[in-house]
């Protein structure tokens, strides 16, 4: 809201909404932690109105809605794999007439050729029209090799939550009796027709301190779920126990992961007689990626021995479940500039995506029967672009991955690991890219670190313009560049608009990702948080530096974790940058592991309960660290209520008290969509319309 005076209406609510302990007794904005309390849902609604007042009648919103609506919407959109599932692959497809999506399958071949044959298995808006629930698709496990049964996961209105039901893909219905689960934060994995591990609120006791499910059970098909025997166990502080399956040739690996930190996590295989789980021998800091002909393959987020950290390694699973010694076989190790970013196999070849200076290569890796060393060369696909890694199809050892860059539309391919790759769609361009041009380039960051970033502008343009630089900087997540309609993530066509009007548009590949593997991350892990914040100050420097933009001309962008980044930077430096745009976000990090699924994140922040680590949170938490006084950089918050994630109390109570120390504060909060927080394209379209305006109103027409 764009006023000050919706503090009045936050002093004269009873600060009884919700009880606070005595400790917190300060924190004045307590009360608007009740999610659905009848007290913040109206400040809630005045927030909304005030903001959607400034923005939705403003000249060139509705045509920005209806473009971003088209592009988000074109029925030309590459349909991309969910799974390969045999001779058949399926796909989700949203677009116009179907905004919750068609669940669909085609003949492989077919799909291949460019000319899919789709059947659709499930409507996603019909179903939830009959059953009168406001459903949104988060997948399907089919049961390999047939893949007739399958668990399909239905979230009401985008929450983590959801249910779980069979369904039969051979009679295209929900199987009468079939496994069920009611919703709840859930995993649930196939051992074989009639049985399934199950992970979920049993009742009390049975969820970890972060929300998640902390017990594992055996679910045998025909009786209750009451009757469910228990497997494994993990404990309270835990973050979650899951199930899940790999695909080896034609056998199905049913395994439990037990995360007993965000970063640390233990893996349990069925015993060689198939009796009881036992714990695998693998590093509590590794990654388990695939399985390929009998062996693990791990990333090692640390060194192992001679072994270094950010490589993949082999492991037999048939050793591991025979309890014997399990020597690590080196799969791939990345150079300096590379990090190993996605791992899939087929039947016979791993592939896997790095990147090289944050630019997308794929590989084929070998391993020779007779004497079990690895090999790779790399599969030649485009040039200076982002590579995702989106399937495989096993028996024909063929690698589906897309290609994009910012200004080049994706292409998805067949790629065989010798030969040139087959084309299966290309999404025809959806701008004019002519007049625009992307740089990589590298600014300084106060440790002497090299930052790359990605700079789109166009052809020619001399500075200094209004700048947006969007950034992550946590949790191992690299940022890459892709085609403009999509960035920044959850804003559709955002970049696009803000480069068209002549401005500036930044990708800034901070520490705290996993751009350059582990230690990329490393560096910026728990007291080094820091770090992070000041390569995003060198990044925006730079910009001024070079005469791209001007101090207080250049907006940032960040979402979740990234939300905590943009707080910090905009408290820290409130003379750099002029507009501020936080999605979903954190900002009390006192409180935060309190909240929802906070707990889970303790590994990455540190623990504000402990005083040693408060000492270092307490200097950058974007809530603590607003001053009366101080002129912050305009804000626009978007979030949801129903994020079951992030608390969406971070963002009401960081805008109230901006607002009361007189802050410009443009603020929308939907009330579905979860954490993601569109729960469809027609929202997703709204937001970025209103980014766009919020960015002109305060970057372009506020010189």
């Amino acid at each position: 809201m764009i006023r000050a005076s919706l503090a009045a209406l936050a002093l004269a609510c009873s600060l009884s909404a919700a009880a606070p302990a005595a400790a917190e007794d300060k924190d004045r904005w307590l009360w608007l932690e009740e999610i659905e309390g009848a007290k913040a849902l109206d400040w809630v609604k005045a927030e909304n109105a005030a903001t959607d007042k400034l923005i939705l009648s403003r000249p060139g919103f509705e045509a920005d809605r209806r473009r971003a609506r088209a592009i988000l919407d074109d029925e030309r959109q590459i349909a991309m794999p969910d799974e390969v599932m045999g001779n058949v692959v399926t796909n989700l497809w949203r677009d116009a007439k179907n905004p919750r999506g068609l669940w669909r399958q085609s003949p492989l071949d077919a799909w291949l050729a460019g000319k899919p044959e789709w059947q659709v298995l499930i409507d996603v808006d019909a179903l939830g029209k009959a059953e009168g629930k406001s459903w949104v698709w988060h997948g399907a496990d089919c049961l390999a090799p047939e893949y007739r049964r399958c668990l399909v996961s239905l979230s009401p209105g985008g929450t983590d939550a959801d249910v779980v039901r069979e369904w039969d893909r051979t009679t295209g219905r929900f199987v009468d009796g079939g496994f069920a689960l009611p919703e709840a934060k859930s995993n649930a994995a196939w051992e074989d027709a009639d049985t399934l591990l199950v992970a979920t609120d049993f009742g009390a006791g049975s969820m970890t301190v972060s929300g998640y499910p902390r017990i594992v059970k055996r679910w045998k098909r025909g009786t209750p779920l009451s009757d469910a025997v228990v497997v494994a166990e993990g404990e309270a502080s835990d973050v979650s126990m899951a199930p899940f399956t790999l695909v080896d040739g034609d056998r199905l690996w049913t395994l439990i992961r037990r995360g007993k930190s965000f970063y640390t996590t233990d893996y349990l295989i069925p015993s060689a007689d198939g009796s009881r789980f036992v714990a695998a021998p693998i590093p509590d800091t590794a990654d388990l990626r695939d399985v390929l002909r009998g062996q693990a393959i791990v990333f090692l987020n640390k060194s192992a021995g001679a072994i270094a950290e950010g490589s993949l390694v082999a492991m037999s699973l048939a050793d591991m479940a025979a309890g014997h010694r399990t020597a690590m076989v080196p799969v791939m190790t990345p150079t300096r500039a590379q990090a190993i970013e996605e791992v899939a196999a087929s039947d016979n070849l791993l592939w896997v995506k790095a990147l090289d200076d944050v630019e997308g290569k794929l590989f084929a890796v070998r391993r020779d029967a007779a004497t079990g060393a690895w090999s790779q060369h790399e599969v030649p696909l485009a040039t200076n672009a982002t590579v995702n890694l989106v399937g495989t199809i096993g028996k024909r050892d063929i690698a589906l991955a897309t290609s994009e860059t910012m200004l080049d539309p994706p292409t998805l391919y067949a790629i065989a690991e010798t030969g040139a790759p087959q084309t299966v769609q290309s999404l025809p361009a959806t701008f004019d890219a002519a007049g625009m041009t992307v740089e990589k380039r590298f600014a300084t960051s106060k440790d002497g670190t090299k930052i790359p970033y990605f700079l789109v502008r166009k052809t020619g343009a001399k500075g200094p313009v209004p700048a947006l630089i969007h950034a992550y900087g946590g949790f191992r997540a690299a940022q890459t560049p892709g085609y403009l309609t999509g960035q920044p993530y959850r804003a559709g066509p955002l970049g696009l608009f803000w480069v068209e009007d002549g401005n500036a548009y930044v990708l800034a590949n901070i520490r705290g990702g996993g751009e350059y593997g582990p230690a990329w991350h490393q560096a910026a892990l728990r007291e080094k948080r820091q770090n992070s914040f000041d390569d995003l100050h060198a990044v925006a420097e730079d910009l001024v530096k070079t005469g791209v933009s001007a101090k207080g001309r250049i907006a940032i962008s960040g979402r979740s974790n990234g939300g905590v980044l943009v707080g910090a930077a905009m408290t820290q430096r409130p003379d750099l940058y002029g507009a501020v745009i936080s999605g979903s976000p954190l900002k009390d990090m006192k409180r935060y592991s309190h909240l929802l699924a906070g707990a889970s994140w303790v590994a990455e922040y540190g623990d504000p309960d402990k005083a040693e680590d408060w000492a270092f949170m307490a200097q950058y938490s974007p809530y603590q660290n607003v001053r009366d006084g101080v002129s912050y950089p305009p804000i626009f918050l978007y979030l949801s209520t129903k994020d079951d994630r992030v608390h969406p109390g971070h963002a009401r109570k960081f805008a109230a008290k901006l607002e009361e120390y007189g802050n410009r504060v443009y603020y929308h909060e939907y009330l579905e969509g979860g954490h993601s927080v569109g729960a469809d394209h027609a929202e997703d379209a709204v937001r970025a319309a209103m980014l766009h305006a919020f960015l002109l109103r305060e970057l372009v027409e506020r010189k």
